[in-house]
């Protein structure tokens, strides 16, 4: 079964960064790159694979002049 590219965690929506990894331990190193980045993530395993799901809410928002 291919992961969702989407998911809804405690009704915040999170998108799947397309890639499987075989350990739980690859799994966190690239959860906390994203975290480092000041994403939120979560991180699910499915058959065998760990799937990092990430979201990034808009802190501020620029207008510019038209």
């Amino acid at each position: 079964m291919s992961p969702n590219l989407m998911v809804i965690s405690e009704g915040k929506k999170f998108m799947w960064d397309g890639r499987s990894f075989d350990s739980r331990d690859e799994g966190l190193r690239e959860a906390a790159a994203y975290k480092k980045d000041n994403f939120e993530v979560w991180m699910v395993e499915q058959d065998g694979k760990f799937h990092v799901y990430t979201r990034r809410v808009v802190k501020e928002v620029v207008v510019a002049a038209t």
